[in-house]
This record gives structure tokens, C-alpha cells and sequence, in this order.
């Protein structure tokens, strides 16, 4: 499909999601309707490649899908976004001829859905492996789990002691319905509230030593990173360009009776300005990812990065400057600007957190090594 497909289906679907969007930020519960509505239409194969039976979407064109999803729910769109952008990393191994294709037929045959732990993953990761026949028992607690309540297996990794290597993390697919393995009900928070992200508990699940992926150094920078952050970050950051943009829809909508006020003029140009920022980080970010046609290197990810960093304040600047533009009434929770302002703000927590980007950047550009 073009991009413009693309961004058709999403409105299409669109006004189905946004009817229960405001139910499941009330009650903090998981929208499992719009999941459901996403894989009936096979959406959760987008990206994968047609000659392996997906749709065959670039970055680019899921980009736009997420962007606009957001319009509707903000929290769909998130959830979705992490299950693709695990899908995109794949793609990319794919194209290189890495091991990548089992998992991305499983997603077309088995209609899985995944989810990714990066929230408790990282350089470090977490949690206990312990060596035993023909694998690993590990145990962990992985918070942040989006989508994990319709997810079918988890994308993760765990810390393992090696006597002879030393500290190493270990990267594996992980089944929902592996023994040891639940999912929590702790996702009470302050924005995103529907994108169920509650804490994976796991148990002793055993871990077959074939199922390990990639084994890494504990705590230095690898090169899988800079595939990572390159690819995943314009597919998550595109959830919180849509609130950006759905919010000043709703801030002029909310003005047009005092439009001939000086003042709603110039926070209307204000709130416009912080937009433009947030669509030009983002098109630099998504540019970046190059439809999967890049070598990884330290400086990708760090333009990547720094696109995120920008990119999250911008668009946390535009929902306060909207909040300003809609004036008093836009303090109610009814008109839909308040629930953009608590959702967007999630875009501050995702990799890289402002400091920690501003050193890696910082690193990258003086010839040191990342971390």
C-alpha cells in the first residue's frame, strides 16, 4: 500500500477506537478492542515483508499509521508501536541476512503478537540466570510491559554471571504461556493508561540455550543498539506527534469564538511554532531510519536520539501551549486536551532520558565510545 493507504486505514478504524479511548484512560484498563480490531484487519503483520506474507509497510508508512492511530487513542497507538517496532528490528536483520525471518513468519503464521521489556532491559538489564541442562532458569521483573495483556511472547533479557566470560547480558523470545511466566496488574498511571503496561513477572522460565539470540558484554554499548535506537525510536516517537497534532486541532477548534482576541492570536502562533518543531525532528528522525538501508554505527543513533529528545519536548510544549490556546474550557476533561497533556508527557521516559542523551551525544561527537 502507499502511505497514504496507510494513513487511510488508520482513519478508518479511527472513530472505533476513539469511542472507547476515554472509557479506558477513565478506568485504566487495556484496549483490548482496538488490539483486537488491529489484528482482525492483520495490521500486527504490517511490516513484515510481502515474499514472507506480510503487508510489506516501510518505516515510513508505519510511521504514518501510528502518527494518525494517536489522533484517536494516543494509548493504542503506543502499545502498537512497541510491538512494531520489534518487528522493524527484525526487517532489518532480514535484509542483512541475520537471523531474523523465523520470527517474522511466526508473526504472519501464529499471528503473534510480541512486546518489548526495553524499559528493563538496557546496557544492564535485570533479573537472574542460572545455568542448568540445555539452557537457563531465569528470574526477573520486567515493568512497562505495553500491550503485554493481548501479547503472546515478550522480546527480552536477563543478566548471566558466565565463570569465564564475566557479566554478560543474554537476549531471547519468551512466551506468555511459558511455566513461570505472568502477567501483572499494576499499570495505574498518569497518562498512556490504556496501553495496559504492567509488570511481567517471570519465575524460573526455563530458557533453551538455542532460543539465545545475542549474547553481550554487560554495561558497554553494543552495535545491536545502534540498529536499535535507529530503528525503534521514529515508530514510538510517532505516537506522541499524533497527540502533538490532534491537540492543536482540538486548541483551535475550542478558540475559533475568540479568535478575534490579539492574545489567542499569538499563543495560537505560539502553539504552531512548537508544532513545526515537532513535525521537522520527527521527518529528520524517520529520514534517518533510511528504510532500513544503513550500516550501524554510533553517529545514526545519536542523530536518533537527539531527534527523540527534541522531538519530546516539542511535543510537550505544543499540548501546554494547546492547553493555553483552549483557555479555561480546555481544563475540562470532556473537550480531550487535559488527557493529551497527561499522555504526552510519557514521551520524556522512553531511551534515551534528556541526560543521558545529551552525554551519549556528547560522547559520540568527541571520539569516545558511547557509554
Amino acid at each position: 500500500m502507499s502511505t497514504a493507504r496507510w494513513i487511510a486505514a488508520a482513519r478508518s478504524l479511527g472513530p472505533e477506537l476513539a469511542e472507547d479511548a476515554r472509557r479506558h484512560d477513565e478506568d485504566g484498563t487495556f484496549v483490548s478492542e482496538a488490539y483486537l480490531a488491529l489484528q482482525e484487519e492483520g495490521f500486527f503483520n504490517a511490516l513484515v515483508p510481502t515474499e514472507l506474507g506480510g503487508k510489506g509497510a516501510g518505516i515510513a508508512d508505519i510511521c504514518e499509521f501510528i502518527r494518525e492511530l494517536a489522533h484517536y487513542c494516543p494509548s493504542t497507538a503506543l502499545a502498537y508501536a512497541m510491538h512494531s517496532h520489534l518487528v522493524a528490528t527484525s526487517v532489518w536483520k532480514y535484509r542483512r541476512g541475520q537471523p531474523g525471518e523465523a520470527l517474522l513468519r511466526k508473526v504472519v503464521d501464529q499471528k503473534l503478537i510480541l512486546v518489548s521489556t526495553g524499559a528493563g532491559d538496557w546496557l544492564d538489564s535485570n533479573g537472574v540466570m542460572e545455568k542448568c541442562p540445555g539452557g537457563y532458569r531465569y528470574t526477573s521483573k520486567k515493568p512497562f510491559g505495553s500491550g503485554s495483556q493481548a501479547a503472546h511472547v515478550m522480546v527480552t533479557s536477563g543478566r548471566y554471571d558466565d565463570p569465564e566470560e564475566g557479566p554478560m547480558v543474554l537476549h531471547f523470545p519468551l512466551s506468555f504461556s511459558a511455566e513461570g511466566v505472568r502477567r501483572g496488574d499494576d499499570w495505574d498511571a498518569h497518562g498512556m493508561r490504556g496501553t495496559g503496561s504492567d509488570t511481567i513477572h517471570i519465575d524460573r522460565a526455563f530458557i533453551a540455550e538455542g532460543t539465545v539470540s545475542m549474547r553481550r558484554k554487560r554495561g558497554p554499548w553494543h552495535p545491536a543498539f545502534n540498529v536499535i535506537s535507529t530503528v525503534a525510536l521514529p515508530i514510538i516517537m510517532s505516537a506522541y506527534v499524533g497527540i502533538a497534532e490532534r491537540a492543536a486541532e482540538l486548541a483551535i477548534e475550542s478558540a475559533k469564538k475568540r479568535r478575534n482576541e490579539t492574545a489567542v492570536q499569538y499563543l495560537t502562533g505560539e502553539m504552531l511554532n512548537e508544532l513545526f518543531v515537532v513535525r521537522a525532528s520527527w521527518e529528520k528522525q524517520v529520514a534517518n531510519a533510511a528504510e532500513y538501508d544503513f550500516d550501524p554505527a554510533p553517529e545514526r543513533a545519536s542523530t536518533s536520539v537527539q531527534a527523540k529528545t527534541v522531538l519530546a519536548d516539542a511535543c510537550i510544549r505544543t499540548v501546554e501551549k494547546a492547553m493555553e490556546v483552549g483557555g479555561g474550557r480546555a481544563y475540562f476533561r470532556s473537550v480531550g486536551i487535559e488527557r493529551l497533556m497527561r499522555d504526552v508527557r510519557a514521551a520524556t521516559y522512553h531511551p534515551l532520558q534528556p541526560k543521558r542523551q545529551h552525554s551519549f551525544s556528547g560522547r559520540v561527537a568527541l571520539g569516545l565510545e558511547p557509554v
